[in-house]
């Protein structure tokens, strides 16, 4: 199902409340204004198959956006926001984008991206005037809402993260059937796992240019729920909206989570949260100790999920389960887990290897990048695809993550994932955030470092450093407890929780004031930021 059903059942029926302000959109208004700039794609020349590309902060248009190009066969970019406009040009040139529908939040960069991508042939902006653009409501004034006759189903194509070099675009076919027969096509894949249905109330907290958040809304307007969208996350607030709109059904970072319950206990106890049925999280291996404390005090409402932007396959696990096997995400829902060494040969259960899903063909390719298609296929099994993680199954197949490979340190020989300590340090009651990375060591050719956001800084110093370092030994190996620990004001994460890790390593690696690793020392002044 799409819009256009719930339309003509339940029109006045919000299909997305802006949490803020309690903005609506009505079905009836998205199937009318969706409809009307479809007719608008198709009159100015676009055909399915063809691209357009959002960048939109989180607003109710947006969704207009989406679902106009679902039902003409577009294949839809949303664009990260936060991008500058180099990169945002780099994207629309990239996807091949015959059109561009922008938000008058990100007027500059979208006014200064004109001249940069010629190919754009309709330009949009909604909620004011941008430069170069026109009026996406001017144009949509009094064109008819009628459906095309034919409404082939579209697709989006979202952009990797481009932690290592430019980001790619992940192209994926196009289902070829009409989009009255397929909706969102993940509303298959999510909505009988998560349970949705009409009467979902679903609170989105994360961005919508991010992978889950924009296919678990468009699932959700497949069945004809109601999306309560924050324009951006704060702890206190989300617990606020699932109080006021009775929220049944939510999506999640760890982050999120370790945000929330470092709320005073009075601040979390007084909101009612007893709505939530479902409270679903994924993007990152959720710390053991921060999912147990979230199903203490919100019950066993969390399923978590496993996944990629690329679809190479998905595990899943709900509450029930997880209590018997903690720190999994799950079993394969989707293609079969196979786990191999550095040479691609399968391992035995529970020992570590790249995670790799079997699948019957390779169902998307990288845009204009063959060679990075190839590269996440496995050297014997093409239709074995990597995920880039590092893991491990147990005996009744359920999977762990260990890490991200690119994120592997290598001291003295010895393996260590970072992610392990992180989970350990997340929980200190003086540390807000926290990135282990691997620096640069003489000896013993990386050192374990932890760069720690604290709770409060002007009390950061070598006794909290010495501190932080007796506690991970207290719960992990010693080995794999941070040798330094830095202390910094801010880490740079995305809106949907990841640390970009990237920018905080090659600060260590262009740093040359760096002092050998040390157990704790002084705090001082780092160039970019970091201290020490």
């Amino acid at each position: 199902m799409y819009p256009g059903f719930h339309a003509r059942t339940t029109p006045g029926k919000a299909a997305v409340v802006m949490a803020d302000s309690g903005e609506t959109l009505t079905y009836g208004d998205l199937d009318v204004n969706s409809a009307r700039l479809a007719r608008v794609l198709r009159e100015r020349g676009l055909r399915p198959g063809d691209h357009l590309a959002l960048l939109t902060d989180n607003a109710p248009r947006a969704f207009e956006v989406y679902w106009a190009a679902m039902r003409s066969g577009l294949y839809i970019t949303v664009v990260n926001n936060h991008l500058s406009a180099e990169e945002v040009a780099y994207i629309v040139d990239d996807c091949g984008a015959r059109a561009f529908v922008t938000s008058v939040a990100c007027t500059d960069v979208a006014a200064g991206i004109v001249d940069a991508t010629p190919a754009v042939e309709l330009r949009l902006a909604y909620g004011g005037p941008v430069a170069g653009h026109e009026n996406y409501e001017d144009v949509l004034d009094g064109v008819s809402a009628e459906p095309l006759e034919d409404e082939p189903a579209g697709y989006d194509m979202l952009y990797s993260s481009g932690t290592t070099g430019r980001p790619k675009g992940i192209e994926a076919p196009l289902p070829g059937r009409p989009v009255a027969e397929v909706g969102n096509s993940f509303v298959r894949s999510l909505a009988g796992p998560y349970r949705l249905n009409a009467d979902t109330i679903y609170l989105s907290p994360a961005p919508i240019y991010h992978a889950s958040p924009l296919r678990f809304i468009g699932a959700v307007h497949g069945v004809g729920g109601t999306v309560v969208v924050m324009r951006k996350f704060d702890a206190e607030i989300a617990l606020r909206c699932i109080e006021t709109y009775r929220v049944t059904h939510s999506q999640w970072v760890p982050t999120h989570f370790v945000r929330m319950l470092k709320l005073p206990a009075a601040t979390r106890a007084g909101y009612d949260v007893s709505s939530m049925t479902i409270a679903m999280h994924s993007a990152a291996p959720c710390p053991v100790d921060v999912k147990q404390a979230m199903l203490e005090w919100w019950g066993p409402v969390l399923y978590e999920g496993y996944s990629s932007t690329e679809g190479h396959g998905a595990t899943f696990i709900g509450p029930d389960e997880w209590l018997t096997k903690p720190g999994s995400v799950g079993r394969a829902i989707v293609g079969t887990l196979h786990i191999c060494d550095d040479d691609g040969t399968e391992v035995p259960a529970g020992v570590d290897g790249q995670v790799y899903f079997e699948r019957k063909r390779v169902s998307f390719t990288y845009r204009n990048d063959d060679t990075k298609t190839r590269s996440v296929q496995h050297p014997q099994h093409p239709t074995w695809l990597a995920t880039g993680d590092i893991g491990h199954v147990d005996e009744d197949g359920y999977l762990y993550l260990t890490d991200r490979t690119s994120f592997m340190i290598i001291s003295g020989g010895v393996n260590i994932y970072p992610q392990e300590t992180e989970n350990v340090l997340t929980m200190h009651p003086a540390v807000h955030d926290v990135a282990v990375i691997g620096t640069p060591d003489p000896e013993m050719g990386q050192s374990v470092t932890a760069v720690v956001q604290p709770v409060d800084f002007d009390a950061a110093g070598p006794e909290l450093a010495a501190e932080l370092i007796d506690y991970t030994r207290g719960h992990i190996a010693h080995y794999k407890a941070p040798r330094r620990v830095d202390f910094v004001r801010t880490l740079p994460r995305t809106e949907t929780g990841k640390l970009v890790k990237r920018q905080i390593a090659d600060r260590y690696l262009t740093d040359q004031t760096a002092a050998p690793a040390a157990a704790a020392t002084p705090v001082t002044t780092l160039p970019g930021g970091l201290v020490r």
